[in-house]
């Protein structure tokens, strides 16, 4: 039996993202010994917690981000067409985000940390992901989906980490989205959330722009991300 579409070794994560240092073992990667865990939670708390400054986590963290799916077994869900009527009447701040709809922007964390603060007033949903993962294209229909629902009420924002751009785009075509992805290509937006460590991240913004909860790895159903939305960004 081959390996659930929503998994991705360390190794995977490396040879696609070829900023990432090269580690033999999981324990090499994080600085941990995982045979000293009595579970595979407690390695995977502990790997959370130490690896904001280790590069090479982030290909780890891809496979502990898989470790939330439920669905892995089952078939991923796919992609769906857009509906941009639903969208009509968005208030201005909220209208400008679907103008760009599917555009990688420039700026970096500068541009991206305005862009927060023209959307005060408003929850912000900010999804980190990038064409390597494949838990992210796992979760990218839930965000295709609720970003078309929610999108006259909440602003989506993309943000593409240590990808490269051209396979960047592609991912869009086939995933179109109602909102743009900033560039992050040394995760320095990805930093203004606390999102480096795995892929994919979400971070939820309340309206006075306060951060309000970061989400390490995929979600499993649409189901689940809806939840966090009206909990974390209403």
């Amino acid at each position: 039996m081959g390996r659930p579409a929503c998994s991705i070794t360390a190794h995977e994560a490396q040879d696609r993202s070829p900023g990432l240092k090269r580690f033999e073992t999981a324990s090499e990667a994080t600085g941990f010994d995982s045979s000293n865990s009595k579970t595979a939670s407690e390695a995977t708390g502990f790997a959370i917690l130490r690896g904001v400054r280790r590069p090479a986590l982030i290909g780890c963290l891809a496979v502990v981000g898989c470790l939330v799916f439920s669905a892995c077994n089952s078939d991923p869900p796919k992609s769906v067409k857009l509906d941009a009527g639903e969208l009509e009447g968005a208030p201005e701040p909220l209208a400008k985000l679907h103008s760009q709809a599917g555009r990688l922007l420039d700026g970096g964390a500068a541009a991206f940390k305005r862009r927060l603060k023209d959307l005060r007033g408003y929850p912000v949903v900010v999804n980190k992901w990038a064409s390597w993962c494949p838990p992210c294209r796992f979760e990218f229909p839930f965000f295709q989906k609720l970003s078309t629902k929610l999108g006259r009420e909440v602003a989506f924002i993309g943000v593409d980490s240590d990808d490269n751009e051209g396979d960047a785009k592609d991912f869009l075509a086939d995933y179109p989205v109602p909102y743009p992805s900033y560039k992050d290509p040394k995760l320095e937006v990805a930093a203004v959330f606390n999102g480096v460590q795995a892929f994919p991240t979400t971070a939820f913004y309340d309206p006075k722009g306060e951060l309000a909860f970061v989400h390490q790895g995929g979600y499993a159903s649409e189901e689940k991300l809806a939840e966090d939305i009206e909990r974390y960004a209403r």
